[in-house]
């Protein structure tokens, strides 16, 4: 069983939060290849230490853990094997062979996709005509007429079940409200002392897993009214909502989503849909009821891509869709709110001893 001093454990704590990103505590930066499903996706990877190779641990993000699924969703298709090492573009890997996937609902040609390179010139790093075909991240590289993940290899190439070439922008409302118990009063943390936050989840249809709702940019929209209508077709489901019922859901989510949001996080996102040409991009913008008055008298209702819907502590170890578990992190900060720590998880997962002080916690 491995001790770390309670000195390390501080150290390792405070680098969690300050970095606020998945991140591996490991003995090298080469791992076996990953396999899992959409729904079962490792965040931590725990190794034996070796002090030679790393001095004790050794933190590091691993770029695209969840693009790197051995089994593609939605399919039957296999990627290459990318292991840690091979990761990065920079590294010379003569031998890489990824396969080539685009699913099917894709190559249908449905109004939201692309057509296929070579039927088209998409104007890449632009915006093209209503399609906006810019990385938040900035230029990213084109070869022979087709744009490169910005990122990293993910041991598939085509467009897997995404429709654009290229970045496809998406947007996620995180809305949240305080925990309150039957007197209306806060509800705080029993060790951490810090009020617990609630944030609306809805579980996907298509993987079965706790997810921000949110949905895709449409062409020419706005991200601010993308936040808005995707909370109202999948948290509220607005769109088989009667008219009375509609109207009172437009006046509440108009003045919640009117106010200042919080910008959590803009750029790339490690989805288990990105292949070599074709990633995740989005917008996540926290939207707060901190008096408990507007939304959250709203019922909830799933639609849309939603199977349910609820309000789910922050405190929760749900393993959530691709990087919203991040972001929540990112508000419970941001709004110093509990949140339960990753490395409280990582020692409860694998069984590591940790000392008996929950003030580090």
């Amino acid at each position: 069983m491995i001790r770390l001093g309670g000195n390390w454990l501080v150290r390792i704590r405070i680098a969690l939060t300050v970095l606020g990103f998945p991140y591996c505590l490991c003995t090298s930066r080469i791992r076996p290849p990953i396999s899992c499903s959409a729904a079962q996706v490792p965040a931590i990877t725990v190794k034996s230490v070796s002090t030679s190779a790393c001095s004790a641990f050794t933190m590091f993000s691993a770029p695209n853990v969840k693009a790197r699924c051995l089994q593609y969703p939605g399919s039957e298709i296999q990627r290459v094997p990318v292991p840690d090492d091979k990761v990065d573009w920079k590294i010379d890997w003569h031998m890489y062979s990824p396969v080539s996937y685009t699913a099917p609902v894709v190559l249908n040609k449905p109004v939201w996709a692309d057509p296929d390179i070579g039927s088209f010139s998409p104007r890449f790093n632009s915006l093209d005509g209503k399609v906006d075909r810019r990385s938040h991240e900035g230029e990213y590289r084109v070869e022979n007429g087709i744009p490169i993940n910005p990122h990293s290899r993910t041991g598939l190439t085509g467009r897997g079940l995404l429709g654009r070439w290229g970045p496809n922008h998406a947007a996620d409302p995180i809305v949240t409200r305080w925990k309150r118990d039957s007197a209306g009063l806060r509800v705080f943390h029993p060790v951490s002392k810090m009020p617990v936050l609630q944030f609306v989840s809805i579980k996907r249809k298509d993987c079965l897993e706790w997810a921000l709702p949110g949905g895709m940019v449409d062409p020419g929209e706005l991200v601010s009214l993308t936040l808005q209508r995707e909370f109202s077709e999948e948290a509220l489901n607005s769109l088989d909502a009667s008219p009375e019922e509609t109207e009172r859901i437009h006046e509440r989510i108009t003045a919640l989503f009117g106010s200042q949001g919080l910008e959590v996080y803009k750029g790339y996102v490690d989805d288990p849909r990105n292949t070599d040409n074709s990633w995740m991009e989005t917008v996540a913008v926290n939207f707060h009821d901190e008096t408990g008055n507007s939304v959250s008298e709203l019922p909830l209702q799933a639609g849309d891509d939603a199977g349910q819907v609820q309000w789910i502590d922050i405190d929760s170890a749900l393993s959530l869709y691709a990087s919203h578990s991040h972001f929540l992190e990112v508000v419970a900060k941001k709004r110093n709110a509990h949140c339960t720590q990753l490395l409280e998880r990582l020692f409860l997962k694998y069984g590591l001893h940790k000392e008996a002080d929950e003030s580090l916690f």
